[in-house]
């Protein structure tokens, strides 16, 4: 008697145990395997990345998003604030203001609940937001970017030299048909920005929403789009984009670049519907070359969207690249300035002549391994010399004394500015029919990079002390929607999985 009275005890320890467990892991403890739950969403950290799924009605999935990533945005605003100042001579708060001016009425209702969940989740975690703190978060970009330029003549005592701010960012390709080994579709991508605002751009977020189309994209904390920009949805839509040098035009009664991207990748279930749902209301806003992918028909496609004019081009086989060198005359003519088209001693000159000889090099072999090759490219076709630099593909502006810098209207002119290369993301067909993504963070090539080292060696930039932060040489890792942390518990798992990508 004493003994089944004894076991009685055990088990309903166990069961109480079982229910505070049940009780406490949605808000939002850690598991053994280093997933840290809240409600449907998860999170876990791997090699740099931070994944994140949400999903469900648009507040629920907010929520879960706003709880889990509340530190990284945190901290992102904190640094923000600080650098938003210093480059501009205004606040960040004056930029949440006029991004809640101007975009606030032109949200749709699903991602003003989205928005106002993520703020509420924040707010649960101890990191208090409103909902204009999140729409000027997302609409940051845009605003300093594109409406700032055009806007500061009526703030600004000293009028600009010019008024175009808009940079270029990114390299990236598309590429199909006789061009892939497979004859399938492959799609890479790597962001160029500011160190010191891409280090927060390392949320790979598996987003399953109510209605529409599952995505998994990389994105910042609390971002609704990606931005960055790298997607796949479950309606077989892949996508990347790069961004329009010296765009120049803004309109601030249209529809915001990262609403209209995020409904393109939630509700568009083609190539034409995506681009029917970035044209509608287009502003201007973030203006850029998009490279979309249609895995059910291999078919590829080119955006070239600017404000005035915009320019499609489809094809199954070959392909197209990303440099921020539109060639569309028009937009390239009319509505941009100093791009830079022709001057290999600048970053879109140069990279476009290098892809023009790289790609073909590649004709009928790209697969994944070629593509880390290509996003990985230092050549410097000025100086005909493999040369980490502002004007490679794999950009190195921190290690770049810019001595054939030719133009005011250049990206990041000064020399050594701590900017380039800060990823690299690569799909294929079979890959993105699995929702699955290879991934780098850091830089595509692999360098690390030493704040401290940097600030030595390059005092001018002690600014950005406290803020900017080193970033290792990672390697590449393959995340796949619904896959969590409990997948990548062991390296050979981990590596099993990668070496099965490759060889596909």
């Amino acid at each position: 008697m004493r003994r089944k009275i004894t076991q009685m005890k055990k088990i309903l320890k166990v069961m109480a145990v079982t229910v505070l467990l049940i009780a406490i892991v949605p808000s939002g403890i850690l598991s053994a395997q280093g997933i840290k739950r809240f409600g449907k969403g998860y999170r876990y950290d791997k090699n740099g990345w931070i994944y994140i799924h949400i999903e469900g009605k648009p507040y629920e999935r907010g929520l879960q998003y706003g709880y889990l990533s509340a530190l990284e945005y945190k901290e992102a605003i904190r640094c923000y604030k600080a650098l938003t100042y210093e480059i501009t001579g205004k606040t960040y708060d004056f930029f949440v203001k006029q991004a809640v001016r101007l975009h606030k009425d032109k949200i749709p209702q699903e991602l003003l609940e989205e928005m106002r969940g993520i703020a509420d989740g924040l707010t649960k975690a101890g990191v208090p937001a409103t909902l204009d703190d999140i729409i000027g978060w997302n609409a940051y970009l845009e605003i300093t970017e594109y409406w700032w330029p055009l806007a500061k003549t009526k703030y600004a005592f000293a009028p600009p030299a010019y008024k175009n701010k808009s940079k270029g960012r990114c390299s990236a390709f598309i590429a199909t048909g006789e061009a892939t080994k497979d004859g399938k579709i492959v799609i890479a991508h790597e962001t160029f920005d500011d160190f010191w605002s891409a280090q927060f751009e390392n949320v790979i977020l598996d987003l399953v929403p109510a209605k529409g189309n599952r995505i998994i994209m990389q994105t910042s904390p609390c971002y609704v789009d990606s931005l960055s920009d790298f997607f796949i949805s479950s309606a077989g839509i892949v996508g990347v984009e790069t961004t329009i040098a010296g765009f120049n035009q803004y309109d601030e009664n249209g529809i915001p670049e990262y609403v209209r991207a995020r409904m393109a990748m939630q509700y568009g279930n083609s190539i034409d519907e995506f681009i029917k749902i970035m044209q509608k209301g287009n502003n201007g806003g973030y203006a850029n070359v998009w490279l979309i992918g249609d895995i059910n028909t291999n078919e590829i496609a080119q955006l070239e969207q600017g404000l005035h004019y915009t320019n499609v081009q489809k094809k199954k086989n070959g392909y197209w690249f990303g440099c921020n060198a539109v060639s569309d005359p028009r937009i390239r003519n009319l509505e941009c300035v100093g791009v830079g088209y022709n001057d290999v001693r600048r970053q879109t000159g140069g990279r476009r002549a290098r892809f023009s000889c790289l790609m073909p090099q590649f004709m009928g072999k790209l697969d994944v391994t070629a593509a880390k090759k290509i996003l990985s490219d230092h050549y410097n076709v000025y100086t005909g010399k493999i040369q980490p630099s502002a004007n490679t593909i794999c950009a190195h502006y921190d290690n770049d004394p810019r001595k054939s810098m030719s133009s005011p209207y250049g990206v990041w002119p000064d020399p050594y500015s701590p900017a380039g290369s800060v990823d690299g993301k690569i799909t294929t067909s079979s890959m993105a029919r699995q929702m699955k993504m290879l991934a780098r963070f850091g830089r595509a090539c692999g360098h690390a990079f030493d704040a401290e080292k940097f600030f030595k060696e390059h005092p001018q930039w002690g600014w950005q002390k406290g803020y900017l932060k080193s970033r290792p040489s990672q390697p590449w890792t393959v995340f796949r929607a619904g896959r969590n942390a409990a997948d990548y518990s062991s390296k050979t798992a981990n590596t099993n999985l990668s070496a099965q990508t490759v060889s596909r």
